[in-house]
């Protein structure tokens, strides 16, 4: 009877339940659990593989360049981090909310690990997450153009609960970049989060976007209302490396 179950499990692709159940059955502890207990323990061992398979793949289809997480950020060195404020977000209640993050810092310190490490926990927290190194990002929505997936690509992008733009502002933005990122913008403002990551203050960016009109636009719907990471200090890199 126990293999034809688990013949059945496999079949129905039951795959916590079947290993949970084989678990059970090997350590000869079955008959010291009731029928609601086995049938309770059975379900809960499905649900959470299912989870963790959701997770698994929403992780893979956000393309983080590298893997991090909450608890590994190095908290010790100073680089006028807010713990709290950090901590905070793990939770990610503020891509529920539609709130942005802007992470600035020069280059070394961390940003683009806590930035990944943000992403992380939407991902675990069940919402759709994208990673784009930003001049990347523009070189893929001009190369869309050219075949005419640039509208499918821009609603792709809308969708997405996170966006996160790292490297934001390593090159001046020309005509056709500046207009795509205020429609990524645009279509964002008050409905998805997005968190920005760059080594320049936020004040220079005007610079970066060119275009006053356009870069008051897209400044307008991301700096007033986002979260700010400002660190500071040497690269840890170097540190590392000395």
């Amino acid at each position: 009877m126990t293999h034809e179950i688990l013949q059945l499990m496999q079949q129905l692709r039951l795959g916590g339940m079947r290993a949970a159940f084989e678990g059970i059955v090997s350590s000869k502890n079955t008959q010291s659990i009731d029928s609601d207990e086995l049938l309770n323990l059975l379900i809960q061992a499905e649900w959470n593989q299912r989870e963790n398979q959701k997770a698994e793949r929403r992780l893979q289809n956000a393309h983080f360049r590298s893997q991090a997480s909450m608890e590994e950020i190095d908290f010790v060195t100073n680089r006028g981090m807010n713990k709290t404020q950090i901590l905070r977000f793990a939770d990610a209640s503020y891509v529920k909310n539609t709130e942005n993050i802007l992470v600035t810092g020069p280059t070394g310190v961390g940003k683009s690990y806590i930035a990944t490490a943000l992403g992380h926990v939407a991902c675990q927290h069940g919402y759709r997450v994208n990673y784009f190194v930003t001049q990347k990002l523009f070189s893929i929505l001009l190369m869309s153009k050219a075949d005419e997936s640039y509208q499918k690509l821009i609603k792709r992008i809308e969708r997405q609960d996170l966006i996160i733009l790292d490297d934001f502002g390593m090159h001046p933005l020309d005509d056709l970049a500046r207009m795509m990122l205020l429609e990524i913008i645009q279509d964002r403002h008050q409905l998805r989060s997005t968190i920005i990551v760059s080594q320049l203050p936020i004040d220079k960016w005007y610079d970066v976007i060119g275009e006053n009109t356009v870069a008051d636009a897209i400044l307008d719907r991301l700096v007033h209302t986002s979260h700010r990471i400002d660190l500071t200090g040497e690269s840890m890199r170097k540190k590392k490396k000395n």
